[in-house]
């Protein structure tokens, strides 16, 4: 009986981890070879993985080309869960302010388990306009400026859990190592809100700022990014202040929604035995 559920929590741990890694991916999709090399499983388990959720309607196979990308059952169930944790609608006037008052793309992060997920982008009106992020794509904690300024607002210990499970990848992926992290989460804590360049786009510069739960719990962020001439140390301190005031008003918005907001629990780090 005990192997039995240990089979089951197997399988589902190694489904989701598909479903994360497409939601990355975007409507292009992922190819069978890169679905099963971020999950480290053999071709043929995730080949037959990738037909069980089809089934389901959680995965669906491009009709033109051998890859994969999220199914309609994911949309489906997104628009009710979309009832419950309505964050995005909470913060979209403070975001649409947040990118015509800087001037850049500003960006609404929020944690999911030792990832920072993107789920709602605004464009300014600057005639270069930075698009690192999609609607949907997530990051390890620590990447992005959003997700490092959440990574650097958690409890030390649960800070270094954290670097413990996504320090590899990071260091595999982006070519930044633990060392450079903690270095970057003391910067953070330091000024107030993280700062990166060069990090995840060369060229670019982003700025991230983070917000808690009414529990105090620190689960997403606001970030602007822009190219990096146009985030000078002034416009660094502008941008700086602009993404205090929007925190500040999505905090006091949180507290008047229905007296208490609760952010979802991030869960424990995906593991893959």
């Amino acid at each position: 009986m005990k192997e039995a559920a240990g089979e089951m929590k197997g399988t589902l741990r190694r489904a989701f981890s598909v479903m994360r890694y497409l939601a990355t991916a975007g409507s292009r999709g992922a190819a069978l070879t890169d679905i099963a090399k971020y999950v480290g499983l053999p071709h043929p388990t995730v080949h037959r993985l990738l037909h069980q959720l089809i089934e389901e309607r959680m995965v669906r196979q491009l009709e033109s080309e051998k890859r994969y990308t999220l199914g309609s059952l994911t949309f489906e169930l997104g628009l009710s869960a979309a009832q419950q944790f309505d964050i995005r609608g909470l913060c979209r006037p403070v975001l649409e302010r947040l990118a015509l008052e800087a001037g850049d793309t500003a960006y609404l992060v929020i944690r999911s388990g030792d990832e920072a997920v993107c789920i709602d982008r605004q464009e300014g009106p600057s005639p270069i306009r930075v698009m690192t992020l999609q609607v949907g794509s997530r990051r390890p904690l620590g990447v992005g400026a959003g997700g490092l300024a959440i990574l650097a607002a958690l409890p030390t210990p649960e800070q270094q859990a954290v670097l413990d499970t996504v320090d590899a990848q990071i260091a595999g992926v982006w070519g930044l190592p633990r060392d450079f992290l903690q270095s970057s989460i003391h910067d953070a804590n330091r000024q107030g809100y993280a700062l990166i360049r060069n990090r995840v786009t060369p060229g670019v510069s982003a700025i991230g700022m983070h917000f808690s739960d009414s529990m105090g719990r620190p689960f997403a962020a606001l970030s602007v990014a822009a190219i990096n001439s146009r985030l000078t140390s002034s416009r660094i301190k502008t941008v700086s202040a602009l993404l205090t005031r929007g925190v500040s008003n999505i905090r006091q918005a949180l507290r008047t929604t229905n007296g208490r907001w609760t952010a979802p629990q991030p869960g424990p780090a995906t593991s893959m035995d």
